[in-house]
């Protein structure tokens, strides 16, 4: 029995302790909430309202258990982590590029569409400084609302004259003088989703070659505003369109998930949605995690699933949430775009987004995604997930979505591990090793809202 099973048992039983002890007491001790009533009355009304208040309490505190927490039954998925291999590269379009997951910055999270070119620059300059690039973060992104409403004379795309005034070219040379790559947002429909601004459904080639004319590296390609059409056909047009340039531009596909996009968007691009928009909230990031996992089979080298873009560093969500947030992404080998203001990063913040052992666990050459493997406890709140990495390792996360911290249980048989095998274990928060080996089981204590993440090597 879990602890938050346990709590709730002895809540449920003083509660009704209390009943019995006050409906003992009704004639004498409720006068002054029913004084005008006789005495027989005024037994039977407070009956009720004891009654009313244990099972608001009962209500309150099954309802607190379950918000949030409306996963499938107790599952165990079998899955043997060992043996899992990439995907057939036959499966995916190959353009040499994404072999690992991107990993950079964009504005949109933290900015929207209240962006310029300083802002940009500045960002850039802090992602140097900050030491980024060298853990990997390599693009910037412009998401949307840096286009004008409009096409010029001859219909080609421009940036907006009052937030970007130097032109796109001009930015592209600044990012790529810094030693970063450089990626552009457009929609697969008349206008962008946010910023209504000019798209590029039936102008792709066009538009393909203005990109690479400016030095694009990265297009994000998002999905409104459209003609109806079914997505594999409009995303295969740029797709073809981007092939035709000349120029290796990764090609991040935004579909939001709704067509099922892991089944046929590998044919296309580098990587592509598989949920809703990322939001600083606590729901918002089960809910991804939980859609992502459902293709992790479907991901590998030169293609990803993507659960939307990091929001560490925020604000809205809690130390322990962004760390199991990063935790989560980086194990399920999903692009890790960070989507904060660098030029303000909180220290504690930052300590999260350059955890290089955690980065290198999503950078694996292995390439294979890490999924959900088990879930126990008080409403299957407590989940075990793993992956497998190069050298034979297991890349581990113990998730706790629960309201309370609980002990989670790792079993061998759901990593796949054989009977008596024996595996070293790396706290990949604390950066230790641990003095304890994994000899088929382990119990760990996890707080509320927080994940432990750890390397697991058999020896």
């Amino acid at each position: 029995m879990s602890s938050q099973t346990r709590v709730l048992h002895i809540v449920l039983l003083k509660t009704v302790y209390l009943y019995f002890k006050w409906l003992a007491q009704a004639f004498s001790s409720c006068r002054w909430l029913v004084k005008p009533l006789s005495r027989c009355r005024r037994y039977w009304v407070c009956c009720g309202f004891s009654f009313a208040i244990m099972f608001s309490i009962i209500g309150t505190w099954y309802l607190h258990a379950f918000i949030g927490c409306k996963p499938p039954s107790s599952l165990h998925s079998n899955w043997n982590v060992l043996k899992e291999m990439p995907i057939d590269r036959r499966m995916i379009h190959d353009n040499g590029l994404a072999q690992t997951p991107p990993m950079g910055w964009s504005h949109w999270n933290h900015f929207e569409c209240n962006i310029n070119e300083t802002i940009i620059r500045e960002n850039v300059d802090a992602m140097i400084s900050l030491g980024l690039p060298a853990l990997g973060y390599q693009y910037v992104n412009i998401d949307d609302c840096w286009a004008d409403f409009d096409r010029d004379s001859e219909g080609n795309l421009i940036a907006h004259p009052a937030t970007f005034p130097s032109g796109i070219k001009a930015l592209a040379d600044f990012v790529h003088k810094s030693g970063l790559k450089f990626g552009l947002y457009s929609d697969a429909g008349y206008k962008t989703c946010i910023g209504n601004r000019a798209a590029s459904l039936g102008h792709e080639l066009q538009d393909a070659l203005r990109f690479a004319s400016w030095g694009v590296d990265h297009l994000k390609y998002d999905n409104c505003y459209h003609d109806g059409s079914p997505e594999h056909v409009r995303y295969a047009a740029m797709g073809e369109a981007l092939n035709k340039t000349g120029r290796p531009i990764l090609y991040s596909i935004c579909e939001w998930g709704t067509e099922t996009p892991a089944l046929w968007a590998p044919k296309y691009g580098n990587s592509w949605r598989t949920s809703r928009d990322a939001k600083d909230r606590w729901k918002r990031v089960k809910l991804l995690a939980d859609d992502n996992n459902i293709w992790a089979a479907y991901a590998g080298p030169g293609g990803w699933n993507d659960p939307d873009m990091l929001q560490v560093g925020n604000g809205r969500m809690s130390l322990a949430e962004y760390r199991s947030h990063f935790s989560l992404w980086a194990l399920m080998k999903a692009p890790l775009i960070i989507g904060c203001d660098l030029r303000m990063l909180d220290k504690r913040y930052l300590e999260i987004i350059t955890n290089k052992e955690i980065i290198d666990v999503n950078q694996d050459p292995l390439g294979v995604q890490g999924r959900k493997v088990s879930q126990q406890g008080f409403c299957n709140c407590l989940e075990v997930w793993a992956g497998p990495l190069s050298g034979g390792r297991i890349a581990l996360v113990l998730w706790n979505r629960g309201w309370m911290s609980d002990v989670i249980i790792v079993k061998g048989h759901d990593l796949g591990l054989p009977l008596g095998a024996v595996t070293t274990i790396r706290d990949l928060w604390a950066h230790k090793n641990l003095p304890e080996k994994f000899t088929g089981s382990m119990q760990v204590k996890v707080g509320s809202h927080g994940c432990k993440m750890y390397l697991l090597t058999v020896t």
